[in-house]
C-alpha cells in the first residue's frame, strides 16, 4: 500500500510517499481502508520532533517510533481483530488511527465510532482530534453551562470552529476572536459576537469592561496575565495546546505556569491534554446528526500532497480543517 513515511525528524521534506506493507490488526484493533484523513498540528510536531519534550515522552529520541504520519481517519472497515465485536468489514467508521496518511491504517476499536450518516468521508475525517479538544476543553475542563459567556480565541481554526459550535450547543453566549478575513465564517457557525483582533487590540477588551466566565485559548501565544484580565473574578481559562519559541517547550511553559498559579487565585487556570474516546465520538455524532455541529473544511489535498498540506497548516492561517483525500 502507499503511505506517507518519514525516517527522521525535520521539515516537510522528510515526508515521502512510499509503498509499504499493509498493517496487521491486533486482537483489539480495526483495520480501516482510509478514504480521508484530517491534518492536525500534532502531525507537524511528530514530523519535526518539536518540542524536544515530546521525544522524551516516548515518541522517539532520534527518529519517530511511528514512521507513518496522520491521526484523524474516516473510511471502511477492512478487517477486525479477534476481540472486536463492535465492527465488522464494510462498516463506515471515523476516529483516530496512528498512521492515517496511508491507504490502510490500524487502530484500537475504542478510538473509532460509526461515521455520522449526514457527513461525507472528507467531513468525518475533519472531526476527531480537533473536536475532542474543543469538547473536552469546554465541557470537562471549562465546565461550561447554559448562560455562560465564553470567549474562543482562534475561533476560525480547526479547534476553534468546533468550540464555537459546541459552546452554542451547550447554551453559552459565545464570542469569537479572529482576523478580518474570518469574521463572517465565525458568525456563520453561530458566534453571538465576533472580535477582529486586527482592528481591536487584545488589551483594549481586557480592561474590565468585558468579562467572560470561560476563555478557551486555542491560539497559544498570549501571556497569562493578559488572558486573566478577560475573565470574571471566578472564571476559567483553558489553554488548548500552546505555541511559542524554544525547542524544548514551545509554549508548554504557559500551561506549567497556569498549573503553578491556579491554586493561589479564585480564577481557574487549566491546561488540556485531550483524550481519544469512542464515547465522545458518539456524543459528537449525535450533535452532528442533529445539525448542531458541522465540520468546516478549508481545502483538501491528495495523499501525495501531504507535505504541502502540512506546510499550509504550519503557516497558521487555515480556516477550519485541512483534509487528505484518497
Amino acid at each position: 500500500m502507499k503511505a506517507v513515511v518519514q525516517d527522521t525528524y525535520g521539515p516537510a521534506e522528510v515526508l515521502e510517499l512510499r509503498d509499504i506493507d499493509k498493517p496487521e490488526p491486533g486482537p483489539d484493533d480495526v483495520l480501516v481502508q482510509v478514504l480521508a484523513a484530517g491534518v492536525n498540528p500534532a502531525d507537524w510536531h511528530c514530523m519535526t520532533g518539536l518540542p524536544y519534550l515530546m521525544r522524551l515522552m516516548g515518541y522517539g529520541l532520534r527518529a519517530p517510533k511511528n514512521r507513518v504520519r496522520g491521526l484523524d481517519v474516516a473510511g471502511r472497515v477492512e478487517a477486525v481483530g479477534t476481540n472486536v465485536t463492535r465492527f465488522r468489514p464494510g462498516d463506515e467508521v471515523y476516529g483516530v488511527c496512528d498512521g492515517s496518511f496511508a491507504e490502510y491504517a490500524s487502530g484500537r476499536h475504542d478510538r473509532l465510532a460509526p461515521k455520522p450518516a449526514n457527513l461525507t468521508f472528507e467531513q468525518a475525517a475533519a472531526v476527531p482530534i480537533a473536536a475532542f479538544a474543543a469538547l473536552q476543553g469546554l465541557r470537562d475542563r471549562g465546565k461550561v453551562r447554559p448562560g455562560h459567556k465564553v470567549l474562543v480565541i482562534g475561533a476560525a481554526g480547526g479547534i476553534g470552529t468546533y468550540a464555537v459550535q459546541l459552546a452554542k450547543a451547550f447554551g453559552a453566549d459565545v464570542t469569537g476572536l479572529c482576523s478580518t478575513t474570518k469574521t463572517e465564517l465565525v458568525r456563520s457557525i453561530g458566534a453571538d459576537d465576533v472580535i477582529d483582533y486586527t482592528l481591536e487590540n487584545f488589551t483594549d477588551f481586557t480592561d474590565g469592561a468585558r468579562r467572560y466566565d470561560l476563555v478557551l485559548d486555542t491560539a497559544g501565544n498570549r501571556p497569562l496575565s493578559l488572558l486573566r484580565r478577560a475573565l470574571t473574578p471566578d472564571g476559567t481559562l483553558v489553554l488548548v495546546g500552546g505555541e511559542g519559541d524554544g525547542r524544548w517547550l514551545q509554549g508548554v511553559d504557559r500551561t506549567l505556569q497556569a498549573m503553578v498559579l491556579s491554586p493561589f487565585t479564585k480564577q481557574k487556570l487549566r491546561g488540556l491534554m485531550s483524550a481519544e474516546r469512542s464515547a465522545d465520538l458518539e456524543f459528537l455524532t449525535q450533535l452532528i446528526e442533529a445539525g448542531q455541529v458541522t465540520p468546516v473544511i478549508e481545502r483538501t489535498y491528495s495523499l501525495g500532497e501531504v507535505p504541502e498540506a502540512i506546510r499550509h497548516l504550519e503557516q497558521g492561517h487555515a480556516r477550519g480543517k485541512i483534509v487528505i483525500t484518497m
